[in-house]
């Protein structure tokens, strides 16, 4: 994970943040607590910082199909956790919130018979949004996934509606 650049703009609670997500066992166990079927996908958090999630999703027999491409859940959970992480690490330090997925919408483009990579690039959007909440005020914010294959090829995209509430 690249976590060299970002490092001063982000809070120490989601420094400490990002440091956990980064280190492979923490992430491990904190998935199979917190969501087990990471675990067993095999999901990778290639990368995490104010601006970016990735996160990879291996083909294998755990998230392959009977059509021999990778089942369209599996997909969706890379895809949700490369919004997901993000947003754990926009509210980390910045108080209590609540956070919820109110709105999920998937694009199927390309066979996933390969590792793919999901990309979401929202984090500034994402900041902008939630140091702008009041207490007890709601806000929603649509972040896009892209799916992507080894050859840079769009596979999938997914798009998450997120809603957050500032606790007082």
């Amino acid at each position: 994970m690249d976590v060299k650049e970002t490092q001063i703009a982000l809070k120490p609670a989601a420094l400490a943040y990002q440091k956990k997500m980064s280190n492979p066992l923490y992430f491990w166990f904190g998935m199979l607590i917190k969501l087990p079927s990471a675990v067993f996908w095999k999901f990778r958090i290639k990368e995490l910082d104010a601006d970016k999630c990735v996160v990879t999703i291996p083909y294998s027999w755990r998230t392959q199909n009977p059509f021999n491409s990778i089942y369209f859940a599996a997909m969706a959970g890379a895809g949700e956790l490369s919004t997901g992480a993000l947003c754990q690490l926009a509210i980390s330090g910045q108080g209590k919130y609540s956070m919820l997925v109110v709105d999920f919408r998937a694009e199927f483009f390309k066979k996933a018979n390969q590792k793919i990579t999901f990309t979401c690039e929202q984090g500034q959007e994402l900041s902008s949004l939630i140091e702008s909440l009041q207490p007890n005020e709601t806000g929603k914010l649509t972040m896009i996934s892209s799916g992507k294959n080894l050859q840079g090829e769009e596979v999938a995209r997914f798009y998450v509606t997120w809603s957050f509430k500032r606790k007082a």
